[in-house]
């Protein structure tokens, strides 16, 4: 979509396409183009029926709050999600910030939550077409500048605004020609244009999920960021220390390798760590909080005897331990009459879908089975959730 197909699309004399692509039950039909372009240019339908589509696609992201925007398919695949959006500017007000310059904003997420939360925004958008979108989401509560960041007339606004006292947010752009790209050779600004903007200035960097620790500048505060159980990104902050942080609830646990865990045999009790716990390195501290030990150096699995409650972690109860064979795992699934089977795998060269066809479930019981290697030897462990 070019900046003049944008233009048109977040003004007034779009609205009734809009309307009439929203009503659509399937926007991707060709019945449904067909009926928009009785009225609108090709390129009109097409736009505001892919409107319609990424506001359905939005709604897990931003709530019914997404009908009132408008996306990109790439720019919705990296937008923050709201409920993580509102968090991070919530650190930024607790950190003393009234204003903020946005780096590379996309289509607005963060900087509408930085907006939300009282503070004042200057969003930098390269890309002319996101950022007539941007202008749009924002609504006059940021001051939306479409140049390159790293130069020009961009670089010169960031630098006056950053002279000025203003915080600094970058979500670098993960996407090349070949589509989306976790290679940090690959973003834009580049990781170094980033970090560099960390120092002497708070900020924070949005990263993937799974950025490599290495990259972490010295001094610098992380923070691996769950949402409703999934790890959604590694926050990289100019200064703090390195933590788990669990969304919605906002509960927090903070990484000290220097925390040994020993390392013992399967009790009645079995925990898994939520996967931002795992990637920061704290999964050390939450066994020491928790009594527990690992089942194996190389698993972060955690056992104890007691039932425990944790935000940090899902809990099962231990009903059966055995040996692991796929010979022994087919007598008892035979035996127990196992039609559903959950099975979950760490630290074994095991594909949970190819070993549920090989054991050919049959029956009316559901369960779920853990595989894991132990200090006795590979396990498969029959285990039942515990109530949250």
């Amino acid at each position: 979509m070019d900046p003049e197909l944008a233009a048109w699309l977040v003004s007034a004399a779009a609205e009734p396409a809009l309307a009439a692509a929203a009503a659509e039950a399937d926007p991707d039909s060709v019945a449904a183009a067909q009926r928009l372009r009785r009225n609108w240019e090709p390129a009109q339908a097409a736009a505001a029926l892919t409107q319609a589509r990424l506001r359905r696609r939005a709604v897990t992201k931003f709530g019914s709050v997404a009908q009132q925007l408008f996306f990109t398919t790439d720019g919705l695949e990296q937008a923050t999600r709201a409920e993580v959006a509102r968090w991070r500017a919530r650190r930024f007000r607790e950190a003393g910030v009234d204003r903020v310059v946005d780096v590379g904003c996309g289509l607005g997420a963060d900087a509408l939550a930085f907006a939300e939360a009282g503070l004042e925004v200057v969003v930098l958008e390269a890309d002319a077409t996101t950022a007539v979108l941007a202008a749009a989401n924002l609504a006059g509560r940021g001051r939306v500048i479409t140049g390159d960041a790293t130069c020009g007339d961009g670089l010169n606004a960031l630098q006056a605004e950053l002279s000025a006292g203003a915080a600094v947010f970058i979500d670098p752009a993960r996407r090349t020609a070949a589509g989306r790209s976790w290679r940090v050779l690959d973003f834009s600004p580049s990781w170094d244009f980033a970090t560099g903007l960390l120092a002497g200035n708070f900020g924070c960097i949005k990263g993937a999920p799974g950025l490599p620790s290495a990259l972490i500048p010295p001094g610098a505060g992380a923070t691996w960021v769950s949402h409703r159980g999934d790890l959604v990104e590694a926050s990289i902050w100019s200064s703090g220390p390195r933590q788990a942080v669990l969304l919605p609830s906002g509960a927090v646990l903070d990484a000290d390798s220097s925390v040994p865990v020993s390392v013992g045999e399967v009790e009645r009790y079995l925990y898994e760590p939520d996967p931002a716990v795992l990637r920061s390195g704290a999964s050390s501290r939450l066994a020491a909080l928790m009594n527990a030990h690992r089942l194996s150096p190389e698993v972060a699995y955690l056992s104890s005897t007691e039932s425990q409650q944790t935000p940090f972690a899902t809990g099962f109860e231990v009903l059966a331990v055995m040996p692991y064979s796929e010979r022994e795992l087919r007598a008892w699934v035979r035996r127990e009459r196992i039609g559903v089977l959950e099975i979950k795998v760490r630290g074994l060269d095991v594909d949970p879908a190819v070993l549920r066809r090989r054991l050919k479930l049959s029956g009316p019981v559901s369960a779920t089975v853990v595989l894991t290697p132990t200090g006795s030897g590979a396990r498969a462990l029959v285990v039942r959730r515990l109530p949250h």
